[in-house]
């Protein structure tokens, strides 16, 4: 199947990194090779050439000089381009669901499902492109008139993730482009393939449909250009999507030398489960954001608070559920399966590790908490009862699939707990109390940036601002109004009088 999908997409076993602009992809070596490396048997994918720095600077000259020609192409016109992007995403929709499945390790739906979501976001940046709206205000002098208007920032620096190794590059860079800004990317070194192919479908879209280069790509082979990427001053605002730990490093960096930088970084993620709730609605959803892409969203469900009414059959029914779950681990591009593989050998050590300090610190497995003994970064997702949220393995944020289930006794107590961590990424509450509900929503319920009722954690739509609060780092990408990131806002005064009345009532006669 490796083949067959790396072929669909135009890709060989030894590709190249590095897109230059103009049509051109670097066919040195010298820097390096990336390889990707199948999460599934432990086999290698395919290789590819890492980027050199002159080939860096290559493309950040070239970057600029194209974002001197597209900030002055009118924004609907954008969107056209945008446009066939989507288009030609929605053509290679399956292979490129395959190829993210075997590349990352997600199931196929969940593939097919990330790749849509690029043709999403692709057709919001189209309709977004006739709607960047400034405001007017009135004036408090005499004929005068005062509004606001956006700009584009320039090169837009995108530092994506393996866990999604393609929908949040869509998410910045199609919104950029609208916006007029030129999108530079640095993807993840375990997802390369993933990263070139898209790429190629979309530059070919854009050249067949008579636009500039507005995508650029380079890959790492080590740190030394993705440090580089963060330092340079030419590059505005720098996206970055993460674990804290580095986006704390990205963010201090960048604004050191008083660049933008948007940052997009860990979760640890509640659902609260109130007497009230329908647990036909409930269980699947906390299964889903638990288990779902092996406990690797940043907006997977780590933490179920339970009223203790109602505690042992909700964990009675979610250990029935793991179990159906544990029937359904294998190979991510087989639809049967429910879930995939960590994305890595270190990822199975962390998870395991997990277990470990979970069990030193108190907690109880009630099921899985094992590593498959099979070819592959296969586990059994876990369920730990008997530790509280205080507990520094519940602090801590672990990239796998498991989750720590704790009793409440009042509303007031669970929202906070859910608060009660460092970072405030995605949160839900399950009720048919609709105070319970609107309590939740309010300033002093949730501190997520993201807040559902009735729906799990996972699963953000793009027409809605993604993003959390503390240690999640503050930025917002996707939908909503975070296009306004990408730009500069500018306050314009028009003065069509004959006076020229100044600052405070100063009097300055000449």
């Amino acid at each position: 199947m490796t083949h067959s999908v790396l072929t669909a997409l135009g890709l060989t076993e030894l590709e190249s990194g590095t897109y230059l602009g103009g049509g051109e992809w670097s066919t040195t070596g010298g820097a390096g090779l990336v390889e990707s490396v199948s999460p599934t048997d432990g086999q290698v994918l395919a290789r590819v050439n890492a980027t050199t720095q002159a080939e860096y600077e290559t493309i950040v000259e070239r970057a600029q000089a194209a974002f001197k020609v597209w900030r002055q192409t009118p924004a609907p016109r954008r969107g056209e381009a945008i446009r066939l992007c989507a288009d030609a995403l929605r053509t290679h929709k399956d292979a490129l669901g395959s190829l993210v499945a075997l590349e990352m390790g997600k199931s196929k739906p969940e593939g097919d499902g990330e790749v849509q979501e690029m043709i999403d976001i692709g057709e919001f940046a189209v309709g977004l492109s006739r709607q960047l709206y400034g405001l007017t205000m009135h004036s408090e002098r005499p004929g005068h008139r005062m509004y606001e208007q956006w700009h584009p920032i320039g090169l837009v620096g995108i530092i994506s993730a393996f866990n999604f190794p393609v929908a949040v590059w869509a998410w910045n860079s199609f919104v950029a482009a609208v916006c007029g800004d030129i999108s530079i990317w640095k993807p993840s070194p375990k997802t390369p393939l993933s990263a070139i192919a898209s790429m190629k479908i979309c530059n070919e879209a854009l050249k067949a449909g008579g636009f500039p280069d507005i995508f650029f790509l380079f890959n790492d082979a080590g740190n030394e250009l993705a440090q580089r990427f963060v330092d340079d001053k030419r590059v505005p605002l720098i996206s970055f999507t993460g674990s804290t730990k580095v986006g704390r490093h990205v963010g201090e960096c960048v604004a050191r030398r008083m660049g933008r930088s948007l940052l997009e970084l860990g979760g640890n993620n509640a659902i609260i489960v109130d007497p009230s709730a329908d647990l036909n609605l409930a269980i699947p959803a906390i299964v889903f954001g638990a288990v779902g892409t092996a406990g690797q969203r940043c907006t997977t469900t780590r933490r179920l608070f339970v009223h203790e009414s109602i505690y042992d059959e909700v964990l009675g029914k979610l250990k029935t559920a793991y179990k159906q779950v544990e029937g359904k681990i294998g190979d991510p591009t087989d639809a049967a399966n429910l879930m995939g593989p960590l994305n890595s050998q270190d990822a199975v050590k962390g998870y395991l590790d997990a277990i470990a300090r979970a069990k030193a610190q108190g907690g109880t497995i009630e099921t899985g908490g094992e590593a498959i003994d099979r070819p592959g970064n296969f586990v059994l997702p876990a369920i730990v009862t008997g530790l509280t949220n205080d507990a520094e393995v519940v602090q801590t944020e672990t990239f796998a699939p498991i989750l720590y289930v704790m009793k409440y006794s009042t509303l007031e107590e669970a929202i906070e707990l859910q608060n009660a961590v460092p970072q405030g990424l995605s949160s839900s509450i399950f009720t048919t109390n609709l105070k319970n509900a609107e309590q939740f929503l309010t300033a002093w319920g949730s501190d997520c940036g993201i807040a559902n009722v009735n729906i799990g954690t996972s699963g953000a739509e793009i027409g809605g601002a993604f993003g959390g609060e503390k240690e999640t780092g503050g930025g917002r990408e996707s939908g909503s109004d975070a296009w306004k990131a990408y730009m500069r806002r500018q306050t314009n005064t028009i003065n069509y009088s004959d006076s020229m009345p100044l600052a405070q009532g100063i009097k300055f006669d000449l």
